[in-house]
């Protein structure tokens, strides 16, 4: 894990967990995460649930990310 992550203020750090929470309980990441996941199984990828997860996840930030400079 990044460090300079853990080192965030902690109002900053509860910020992030919140946004990271509402993302995962929303149906679009859940929908991602489903057919990726489908996707990855049938590629045979190792840990297949694992990497959609992240891989969801990591779309659904940098998504935010590319917002948030517009």
């Amino acid at each position: 894990m990044n460090d300079a992550l853990l080192k965030l203020p902690e109002a900053e750090m509860k910020k992030w967990a919140e946004h990271i929470a509402m993302i995962c309980l929303s149906d679009d990441f859940r929908q991602l995460r489903d057919e990726l996941e489908g996707l990855y199984r049938a590629a045979d990828i190792e840990q297949a649930h694992l990497a959609a997860f992240s891989d969801a996840l990591f779309a659904f930030l940098a998504e935010k990310a590319a917002k948030s400079e517009q």
